[in-house]
């Protein structure tokens, strides 16, 4: 079953290839993202909602008209409304005071900015996971193409040992132990496929298309990682003024303080005015009046509202001081990362890679050519497979945590 797996993944791999993959630099994949990826176009829409929310709010409350009419009269029979009969008109207007209208108009203009805030701050958090998985995609796209050399290469060895083989020039303890090194080789290529096709699952939902997405990385994509011109104090002033997430708390706080005082103008009874005439009932007839009504705050002003909004501040303003604390802390320990990545990236030799290449190419010769023990060669293979797997492994979790810096301080810093 597991060979089963290895070959269909093998197939999948070459699959991937043959199709016509989209190829994308880092601000190809950035514009496309914007354009096309549906979870920010549908938070869209919430900002539309939230000021559409506004302009109804800034209405004023309409008039109400009533008509009352003489339905049977004795004398006179039914609907009997002409110059004789009886009918009456009213209309009447609440008129809203202490501001409630502006107060809540305030409210749903904060409502937007915080709509706005959370539409930012899903773009920062999609563009952070989009990043890690593009350049995670790259360095292990570069790990497939060094096993496929690789098992390309002993492929060819062993076919050469089993024709050896057959002449009985060499042990069959040899051609085995040569196909179980081409297994582990394609087992582990196997191990790695698995994530890239994770990868391509997330990069496909995230840029919206159906194509394969192949990376494409330059140097100077990862030269401009660099941290030198800034000081860990910089970026946190940076992050309490970028940061999408405190600058929604801020809103939130801000908006309880909003809706406090909106309560505390709900408690204000209105007013409502209106004027009626009536034909033929009153006292006297065809009347002309004015009526005024204002409920009286006895018993409700309100007051449960008042305090549920003013202890709303106080958990508002607790929650953006955590999360302002936060900020600074993810800061820290960002900026710790960055170190502790480049400092692991900076020891490796520049020729490291170089050089364990042009050992690669010989070694194959120089195994044939019996000038090394089979247990030499097999040491050697799994070593420097191992060696540049994580030395492309590291290459990514150096750009990752630059790309957390970025994420944790809510701008662009290495552009």
């Amino acid at each position: 079953m597991r060979t089963y797996i290895i070959g269909l993944l093998i197939c999948l791999s070459t699959g991937l290839h043959a199709q016509d993959s989209l190829k994308l630099s880092i601000r190809q994949a950035d514009s496309l993202f914007l354009q096309n990826n549906l979870e920010i176009l549908a938070e869209k829409y919430q900002i539309d909602i939230a000021k559409s929310i506004e302009i109804q709010d800034k209405l004023w409350n309409n008039p109400t008209f009533g008509v009352e009419i003489s339905a049977y009269n004795t004398s006179r029979g039914a609907l009997d409304v002409g110059r004789n009969g009886q009918k009456a008109f009213n209309i009447q207007q609440l008129i809203t005071r202490a501001g409630k209208r502006n107060k809540q108009v305030a409210l749903d203009v904060e409502s937007t900015r915080k709509s706005e805030y959370q539409f930012y701050d899903l773009i920062r958090t999609l563009k952070f996971e989009l990043r890690q998985i593009f350049f995670e995609s790259y360095y292990l796209e570069q790990t497939i193409a060094l096993y496929d050399t690789q098992i390309g290469t002993l492929h060819t060895t062993v076919s050469a040992f089993e024709k050896e083989y057959n002449r009985k020039n060499i042990s069959l303890k040899e051609v085995v132990r040569l196909k179980a090194l081409l297994f582990q080789l394609t087992n582990d290529r196997a191990d790695i496929l698995f994530e890239l096709q994770e990868n391509q699952r997330d990069l496909r939902t995230l840029l919206n298309t159906e194509r394969p997405v192949r990376s494409v990385v330059d140097s100077s994509d990862i030269q401009r990682y660099q941290l030198s011109k800034y000081t860990p104090i910089a970026l946190k002033e940076k992050a309490l003024q970028s940061r999408s997430d405190l600058k929604i708390a801020q809103s939130s706080t801000k908006q309880a303080e909003l809706n406090y005082t909106l309560q505390k103008a709900l408690a204000v009874p209105d007013i409502q005015v209106g004027a009626v005439y009536d034909q033929a009932s009153n006292y006297v007839n065809n009347y002309f009046g004015l009526n005024a009504s204002i409920s009286l705050p006895f018993f409700n002003r309100n007051q449960g509202n008042i305090k549920a909004a003013k202890t709303n501040i106080s958990y508002f303003k607790t929650a953006e001081n955590a999360k302002q604390n936060s900020v600074n802390n993810e800061v820290d320990a960002a900026v710790q990362k960055v170190g502790i990545a480049e400092k692991a990236y900076q020891s490796v030799e520049s020729q490291f890679t170089d050089q364990f290449q042009l050992l690669s190419n010989g070694i194959y010769d120089n195994f044939q050519k019996r000038n090394i023990t089979l247990l030499e060669f097999i040491d050697f293979i799994e070593t420097y497979n191992e060696s540049i797997k994580e030395y492309n492994r590291l290459q990514a979790d150096r750009i990752k945590v630059y790309e957390e810096l970025n994420f944790v301080v809510g701008e662009e810093l290495f552009n």
